[in-house]
Parts: C-alpha cells; structure tokens; sequence
C-alpha cells in the first residue's frame, strides 16, 4: 500500500500539480469563492441576483467544481463541455437538452450578447472546427469546463473569450 502512495506521489511531483488554494465561504444567501494564485490577484464571485435560476446554478456549480476535463466525459470523474451543460440542465432545471455543442447551438432562441441573463447558454468558436460551450451563471460571468481548471467560473470580459464569442441562446422563460 506504501507503494501505491509512493507511486502517486511522484506522479504528481512530475505532472507539475497546481500550488492554487481554494477556500469557500457559504452562507444562506450567498456562495463565495476565492481562488489565490502565487502572481495573480485574488478573485471572488458573489451572485448579484438571487434568483431561482442563479440559485440552482450555483448549486450544480458547487456539485461540479474542479471536476477535470475530459472530452467525451459525462460524470464527476470527467466532463467536457456539452455534457455538463446537458447535466447541469437535466439536474437544476429538469430540462433534456442535446448532448453536442453543435446541437445545442440550434435550440431556444438566439438572444443579444448584451441581453444575455442567467441560464442563458454561451457558445464560442475556439478553433476552425471546435466550438465551446457555458452557461450563464450572472450577468459577464458563466460555468463551463475548462482543460486547465476542470469545472470553473469565467468572465466574459476576459480578452480570450471575449474574441471568441460566437452567439447566446436562451431556453428558459
């Protein structure tokens, strides 16, 4: 058994594990979190609104954070980008959605970036070929999964996304 701690260990001393801390603060009416990075300023996301819909994202968020991307995944051991959003959908809203990016950019309505609200789905061309999708969580900030940082917060302000942006689409009222 000491050898299979060992093992891991030094696997992860060699894929360069993330030195980032995270701490959650929850109270009833609002669900913080900070992340602290060595070089980077410390970020928090507070609802704005509280809202049925935010409500029910946060809590599918706080269910999926950090759950490590995967393509073609669909549980907790890994998840890409679609299927989250299908299973976020399914869990908060008890809505079926398709289960690719390129069928979900075809359901609901095409909205404004600007109009775009909470539940809204987000959908951005990352590649020549691949597109990528989130959900709106509150107004300029949305879950999605990212390579990187599995299950996450991202800001539509950000330069990366911000040049990808294809189109908004909304399916809830």
């Amino acid at each position: 058994m000491k050898l299979v701690y060992l093992i891991i260990f030094i696997t992860l001393l060699f894929t360069g594990c993330s030195t980032k801390k995270v701490h959650y603060k929850t109270d009833t009416h609002k669900l913080t979190k900070i992340r602290k990075h060595n070089k980077h300023k410390t970020t928090s996301y507070k609802p704005k609104t509280t809202n049925y819909i935010t409500t029910a994202l946060y809590k599918e968020y706080k269910k999926w954070y950090k759950t490590p991307y995967r393509y073609g995944g669909c549980s907790r051991n890994g998840v890409d980008c679609s299927s989250l959003i299908q299973r976020i959908y399914k869990d908060a809203f008890n809505i079926k959605i398709p289960r690719t990016t390129k069928e979900q950019s075809k359901i609901g309505h095409r909205v404004s970036k600007k109009s775009a609200k909470e539940g809204d789905l987000i959908f951005f061309k990352t590649g020549y070929r691949t597109k990528h999708v989130g959900i709106i969580i509150e107004k300029g900030a949305f879950i999605h999964t990212s390579t990187k940082y599995g299950v996450t917060i991202s800001h539509l302000n950000n330069p990366y996304w911000k040049s990808r942006y294809w189109q908004t689409r909304r399916l809830l009222p």
